[in-house]
């Protein structure tokens, strides 16, 4: 029974090629993941950096006010010690990846150009007028003796309140 079922698969392969076996492999396994039959777990790599993180990049900020904001960068490359690379990759289940890329640039360790996919964006200036809170408080009412102080009052020893 093994030699019958060992020559098949010879024959098979010699019949049809390799590659066509690897064709065949191929689809089954594109074949199970479009039945939700695998799990596909999110894969998230990189700097996460908002708009938020962006906008509050100014020129002139130091490499550590920029590591403060930002995080320490995915790259820096050894011979261009000025350029610092963030680089965020999110693929959610089979869907295709999503990337964003940011390049910051300084001069005598000061951020003078940023490039990439998030830019900073002009302050917004706000149109509602503060409203000012008023706080009612009400007078100080003594409250009234409880047993412990009454009890306090007729041995003679007065309490102060």
């Amino acid at each position: 029974m093994q030699k019958l079922l060992i020559s098949c698969v010879c024959a098979a392969t010699l019949l049809g090629g390799c590659s066509t076996a690897r064709d065949i492999g191929d689809s089954m396994f594109e074949g199970l993941t479009r039945l939700s039959v695998i799990h596909t777990p999110d894969i998230q790599q990189g700097n996460v950096v908002t708009q938020e993180d962006v906008n509050g990049l100014e020129p002139g900020m130091t490499k550590s006010q920029v590591r403060y904001l930002l995080g320490t960068p995915l790259l820096v490359d050894v011979f261009h010690q000025e350029r610092w690379d963030y680089v965020y990759s999110m693929r959610e289940g089979r869907d295709e990846p999503t990337r964003q890329r940011i390049a910051l640039y300084f001069d005598d360790g000061r951020l003078t150009r940023i490039e990439g996919d998030l830019r900073p964006l002009p302050a917004v200036p706000e149109t509602q007028e503060q409203k000012e809170t008023v706080v009612s408080v009400p007078d100080y009412e003594p409250r009234e003796k409880g047993i412990f102080d009454r009890a306090l009052e007729t041995v003679g020893i007065e309490t102060d309140e």
